[in-house]
């Protein structure tokens, strides 16, 4: 599973630098970012040929970028993750139930690897690539088919109405653009997989942790007040905090109000 992780991540880092340069993903072999030289497939293996060549081109012998090595360890990690959290659960391949459990670690995989690949662009970028996202959003309404949840589809709409409605009241009142509508498109991918109430748990979390990270890099003097920050990566933290510790959190915030 790390190793498939590590290979998806590989991939994704192609993805996120073609996007950007136009380039199609799934044509053309990887090349060199400096010589242009095309790598060969022993140099291409995650993780272990950026090791043996050092972090630098066997050709010009510039370096590599480290996020590539970085993504694709984060991937091989979140892939092992994701099949122990779902072992717990499921007995996979055994019996009536091994389909459906191989076909939702599928889904988990897809999801979050995606999500990873689109906070890494929207950090690197300021935007939420849709060529990542809908893939994602298809996903999980293939998943609200067979699992027969079309309640949840309200959800989705209202989570993405609802930043619709704080990006315009903010365009409105104070003239600028507090999120982009990528991150609206986000929201309702949200709504999708969590539904209610872990919807809200997410936008409390992601709110309260863009808001503490954008207070500690004004205080370094990295960001500005009135400086930009990517939301897409604290949306997804959200999401994934909220699908799996939501019900705890929630439950938690009630039995102090109450």
């Amino acid at each position: 599973m790390f190793w498939l992780g590590a290979a998806v991540g590989s991939f994704l880092s192609v993805v996120i630098y073609r996007l950007r340069t136009g380039e199609s993903a799934l044509k053309g072999r990887s090349r060199c970012d400096h010589c242009k030289k095309q790598i060969a497939w022993f140099d291409n293996i995650p993780l272990l040929s950026y090791l043996l060549l050092g972090g630098k081109c066997r050709y010009c012998k510039k370096k590599i970028r480290i996020d590539n090595l970085i993504l694709e360890l984060l991937v091989g990690v979140q892939f092992v993750w994701i099949y122990w959290l779902l072992k717990v659960n499921f007995s996979f391949f055994g019996h009536m139930e091994g389909f459906y459990s191989f076909a939702l670690l599928i889904y988990w995989l897809i999801l979050f690897s995606g999500s990873l690949a689109i906070a890494v662009y929207d950090i690197k970028h300021m935007l939420i690539p849709d060529q990542v996202l809908l893939p994602l959003i298809g996903a999980a309404f293939l998943r609200l088919f067979f699992s027969n949840q079309w309640r949840v589809l309200i959800v989705a709409l209202g989570s993405s109405l609802f930043l619709y409605s704080i990006a315009w009241l903010s365009k409105k009142l104070m003239k600028k653009e507090a999120m982009g509508f990528g991150d609206v498109k986000l929201a309702f991918l949200m709504g999708l997989v969590l539904g209610w109430p872990l919807i809200i748990v997410s936008y409390f979390i992601a709110f309260l942790t863009g808001a503490g990270v954008g207070v500690i890099l004004i205080l370094i003097g990295n960001k500005k007040l009135k400086s930009k920050i990517a939301f897409g990566p604290f949306l997804l933290l959200g999401m994934l905090i909220s699908k799996l510790w939501g019900i705890s959190i929630l439950n938690w915030y009630l039995g102090l109000v109450l």
